[in-house]
């Protein structure tokens, strides 16, 4: 008989910034009910990180994205108060459009990227990670430019 073992569940986390607005979701069920949150959820069974990724969109939000960039991966026992759970965070592209709410979100929104500082999980610390990378990539075009040919 092989052993049972007890693994973190895995997830996907959606950091979608156009300008200075990000899309976001307030959750309607527990944990975190009422607190707004990135989009995502836990990877299905038989789906690659990507395909869970656009489909927890769509689900939550109604819009069309797809991942550009790995942002992070975020681990630990306590990250979610159900269970230990692993989840992998991308930034995403996409026409945009008006977000309708669905699946396990309340709401859903473009929101002032300021107001993405008191999230539900560790999202604002994602929301973080994403804009500095942004601003790396950004700082790295500009030099690029500015490099006699």
């Amino acid at each position: 008989m092989s052993p049972r073992y007890q693994n973190p569940a895995l997830t996907v986390d959606a950091v979608w910034i156009k300008g200075q607005r990000i899309l976001l979701v307030r959750r309607s069920r527990a944990p975190f009910r009422g607190c707004w949150a990135l989009p995502g959820g836990f990877v299905e069974l038989r789906e690659t990180v990507e395909e869970a990724l656009v489909r927890e969109i769509r689900e939550e939000t109604g819009l069309s994205a797809r991942p550009k960039e790995l942002v992070g991966v975020y681990s630990g026992p306590k990250r979610d108060p159900r269970k230990p759970s692993t989840s992998v965070v991308f930034l995403v592209t996409g026409r945009g459009g008006t977000p309708r709410p669905g699946d396990d979100a309340g709401e859903a929104a473009w929101r002032d990227l300021g107001e993405a500082r008191e999230l539900a999980f560790d999202h604002a610390r994602m929301v973080a990670d994403a804009r500095r990378l942004l601003r790396r990539a950004a700082r790295v075009r500009g030099q690029a430019r500015r490099r006699p040919r």
